[in-house]
Order: structure tokens, then sequence, then C-alpha cells
């Protein structure tokens, strides 16, 4: 007999157990041991227990459903984080059951919208969500560069670059609270993400510029005030960072953003051939 729990209602060996078999074809290899897909899915993720279901077959974990609530575009906002089910048991309407559920929790939270990540091409899943009730919105679109060091860059003399904290970083919201930024770049992301490095750009105690990398290369947040830009900033941001962190490559990701796109280029990043749809499901 199939069940639906919560899943603060089964122990974590069996969520991890519903994770690795129902993303053992997935479209990307995923393989990662428990400690570490407990500690990325519920921390920087943003997933919790509580607003996650779980399906079983007697005692057989068959499928899972992660979900995670924050403020997202200025609304409260219910995200799908992972939805897999075991291969044996798909076209059976757990899936189904699974979102039927999952919109529950949403609206039981009082949620103004929904949202998830698709990869690109991966049709049967897009035909699924908007069956559900989703609309592609977005193109999540993600660059990369395989040789740091080629990116020179000297900021201008009046300026002066320094490590900040991250509350100097979420300071900076207010100063651009019509852009969409996608999930895993968003200020409460970046803000569980071990070891990650904020960089800001002042004239004299005004914060004119800000970057958020991972040591690993990763730029999460790139911003300049608009009536500092096109001075060779954003460039000797990266430059500066790359310098201090030394990472073997650089990657950065964005949502319909074609200033970003031409700089990056500019630049000399690559498109990755990946790319995903940012869906939304509005209630």
């Amino acid at each position: 007999m199939i069940t639906f729990k919560r899943c603060t209602e089964a122990n974590e060996d069996a969520i991890y157990q519903a994770f690795r078999t129902g993303f053992s074809d997935y479209i990307l290899k995923i393989d990662m041991p428990m400690d570490l897909f407990l500690k990325h899915f519920l921390g920087p993720e943003g997933n919790s227990l509580e607003y996650s279901v779980i399906a079983f077959d007697g005692e057989k974990p068959i499928g899972l459903n992660l979900g995670g609530i924050r403020e997202f575009d200025g609304l409260i906002t219910l995200r799908c984080g992972a939805l897999c089910v075991h291969p044996d048991y798909r076209g059976t309407g757990v899936s189904t059951r699974l979102f039927e559920l999952h919109r529950e929790i949403a609206l039981e939270n009082h949620c103004r919208q929904m949202y998830l990540e698709v990869i690109a091409g991966n049709d049967r899943a897009i035909r699924f969500y908007e069956k559900m009730g989703y609309e592609k919105v977005y193109d999540l679109v993600y660059y990369s560069h395989d040789n740091p060091a080629e990116i020179h860059g000297t900021l201008p003399s009046d300026l002066k670059v320094r490590r900040i904290g991250h509350e100097d970083l979420i300071s900076l919201s207010e100063k651009i609270p019509d852009i969409h930024i996608n999930w895993q770049n968003s200020f409460d992301y970046i803000r569980h993400i071990d070891g990650q490095i904020h960089y800001g750009v002042f004239r004299d105690a005004r914060l004119v510029g800000a970057l958020s990398m991972h040591p690993s290369g990763r730029i999460n947040f790139l911003w300049v005030e608009s009536g500092f830009r096109n001075r060779g900033i954003a460039k000797g941001l990266i430059n500066h960072a790359a310098g201090e962190l030394h990472p073997k490559k650089l990657a950065i990701s964005f949502s319909g953003n074609a200033k970003l796109m031409g700089f990056v280029k500019r630049l000399n990043f690559k498109k990755d051939a990946l790319s995903q749809h940012e869906m939304y499901m509005f209630l």
C-alpha cells in the first residue's frame, strides 16, 4: 500500500534512499553521501523536513518532494527543491500526489506562489509541471571561464575594495528591489554557503559595488551602482577576488539580465551547455 508522509515523520535514511533511487537515472549524475545530501539540501537549498513529503510502498521509500519556504521576488514562496520517484513507480500517480500535497503545504502557509527550476530539454518533466499548473517565466543560463588569470582589471584610484560581511551585502537589496535574482543566487542562499567571501567597493564610506564569490570560483552576486558603471569596477572586482582566492575557473549563473550577459561575454566567459527554466505557479 502506497502512503505519503511529511518528512518530519520519516527517518533520514529513508529520505536519502528515496532521493538516491529517484535520481539514479537522472540527466545529470547525482552521487553524494548522505551527510553531504543533508547538509546541502537542508542547508543552502532552503528545504525543510516540515515542508517536504515522502512516499512509501509499505516500508520502502519510493518518492520524495523536498520543499522550502522563503520570501522570494517579494512574495512568500514554496520552492520544490527536488522531486523524484523510484523508476519502477513512475506513471502510477505518485508524482501527481506528491505535488498535490506540495500545493496543500503552500496554501496552509499562505504562500503567494510556488517555484521550481527544471533542466531545459527535460521535456517529460516540463510537461508534468505544466500539467500541474506551472508556467515558464525565466531562462536560467550558466557561464564559465577556464582561465581567471586572463581577466585583468584595475579599480579607479578614487575607489577602494575590501571584504564585507553578509549584512552589508543584504543592505544592497534596498537598491535592487525589482531585479530578479534566481533562488540559488539569493541572499538567503548565499548566507548558508560555507566559506563564501564578499567584497565591497567603496568611495569613502559609500558602498558602490559588490561581489560575492566562493573560493571555488562560483560567483553568486555581482553589482555596481548605476552611476559608477562603465568604469571597470566589476572587472576590477573579479580580478581582485581571483587574485586573492586563486580559483581554477570561474562560474556564474543568472536569469534575464542582458547587461550581465554582455559583460561576461566581453570577458570571454563561455556559455555552458546546461540551462534551466524557472517555473512558477501563482496562487
